[in-house]
């Protein structure tokens, strides 16, 4: 059993897309953070003000700001939970990269998440709050006056999207849809060959003449 586990770790080809997925992941996070607050915040701190970049004018701004929560600023306020949280995620996807076999782009996927986990849990750690700048959809809004119970969307700007995210919440959230695309696909059942083989035909043999 602990060979089977440790199989993977021994394997370059396994630990490449599992560690240099996540490393490539995790620079790219954290690299767009430091890039985006030094060019576009005009104020530190918790709170910082910024001006915004029009990447695509009307689908793609950056502006940044942070967030004391997780994902889409869910469960404000949370620091200590959330470190606990992201601390036991990397076990289980260091499991689950362990257990993994022989499937490849499985341990691809798991290495997009473990970037997303490690980017955003530096900086709870570090800053005590997780930096973001990437929104989309400004200024999209909804008709009407609908809303949905108790997570107050839409705001009361009616906005299509009011989240600003980052790097590593567009990781998770890529890694989670493409793991549940694969657990669909993966669970397909295989045909069975051997039934539909057609099986070899005995020669018939010609009656034997009985003597008179």
């Amino acid at each position: 059993m602990s060979h089977q586990l440790t199989a993977n770790f021994r394997s370059p080809c396994a630990l490449a897309r599992f560690v240099l997925t996540m490393s490539m992941g995790l620079g790219l996070d954290l690299w767009t953070k430091t890039f985006a607050f030094a060019h576009l915040a005009t104020s530190s701190g918790a709170r910082p003000t910024s001006r915004s970049h029009e990447f695509i004018p009307g689908w793609l701004h950056f502006y940044v700001t942070t967030n004391t929560g997780a994902v889409f600023g869910l469960g404000e306020g949370q620091r200590t939970l959330f470190v606990a949280v992201s601390v036991a995620a990397i076990l289980f996807l260091t499991y689950l990269f362990a257990t993994s076999g022989h499937q490849r782009f499985y341990q691809f996927v798991l290495g997009l998440l473990l970037a997303g986990v490690l980017g955003n849990m530096y900086d709870r750690v570090q800053y005590g709050f997780v930096r973001d700048m990437i929104h989309a959809l400004p200024g999209w809004q909804w008709p009407g006056s609908w809303t949905v119970p108790f997570i107050g969307y839409p705001d009361h700007e009616r906005r299509v999207f009011p989240w600003i995210f980052n790097v590593a919440d567009v990781l998770l959230c890529t890694g989670v849809g493409l793991m549940i695309i694969y657990s669909f696909v993966a669970a397909r059942p295989v045909a069975d060959v051997s039934s539909q083989t057609p099986r070899p035909q005995k020669p018939q043999q010609s009656p034997t003449p009985r003597p008179n």
